[in-house]
């Protein structure tokens, strides 16, 4: 049976324990062999007997950081194998941790509409040959439409593009919604949607983060 790590917790102003709830839902069909903690000290002990590491951790400060040995135990199992998935609010976690963002192949930079906006905005699909993108079509959200700052090496699956209504001279530029990576034999996916449950139960986006959790698994 596939072995996760969940760290979920944080910030309130991300429901982590509203969206721990919809994740359960989809470890249950993957059939994963959950342990869940709100100890963000987990992160100090050997994390590479795991085959997924799942992050739920919310900030809300660019201050907040893990110690070098959560960073290295991390990175550590990755490289070793382990798996890293995370969606949305992940992408604004350990904001002052550069090797934890490094990892995660982005860094969320600002929501132009603002916090809890229900922004609508499209969704396209740039990569449908990918196995996590298998059968996921371009869709819509009405929520938080994060700008990401991205490592220009990552597999993009997914993208937005700003309409330049709230700035109007990033009108027409593009932002990865959806990505997959690899970092040494581990592999890394990643979605930026997500600032409420109901957003992740739209369709696509259960099935893309589902996809992507196997997938990072190697399920």
């Amino acid at each position: 049976m596939t072995k996760v790590l969940y760290l979920y917790g944080g910030w309130p102003g991300h429901t982590p324990y509203a969206i721990a709830d919809w994740a359960r839902g989809l470890f249950e069909e993957l059939d994963f062999d959950v342990e869940e903690t709100q100890d963000i000290f987990r992160l100090d002990g050997d994390l590479t007997g795991y085959d997924l590491i799942v992050i739920g951790w919310n900030n809300a400060l660019t201050t907040e950081d893990l110690s070098d040995a959560q960073e290295d135990r991390l990175l550590e199992a990755v490289q070793a194998g382990t798996g890293f998935a995370a969606w949305h609010g992940a992408g604004a976690a350990f904001r002052a941790s550069l090797k934890y963002h490094f990892l995660l192949g982005g860094d969320f930079i600002e929501h132009p509409a603002g916090e809890a906006f229900p922004q609508p905005y499209d969704v396209t699909i740039t990569d449908p040959s990918h196995e996590v993108t298998s059968n996921v079509g371009d869709f819509k959200v009405a929520s938080e439409q994060y700008y990401m700052h991205v490592n220009p090496n990552n597999h993009v699956l997914a993208e937005t593009v700003f309409s330049g209504e709230h700035l109007p001279w990033i009108k027409g530029h593009k932002s990865p919604v959806a990505w997959v990576r690899n970092w040494g034999d581990g592999r890394v996916f990643f979605h930026s949607v997500g600032h409420s449950p109901s957003d992740l139960d739209e369709p696509n986006v259960r099935l893309l983060t589902k996809q992507g959790l196997a997938w990072a698994a190697r399920k």
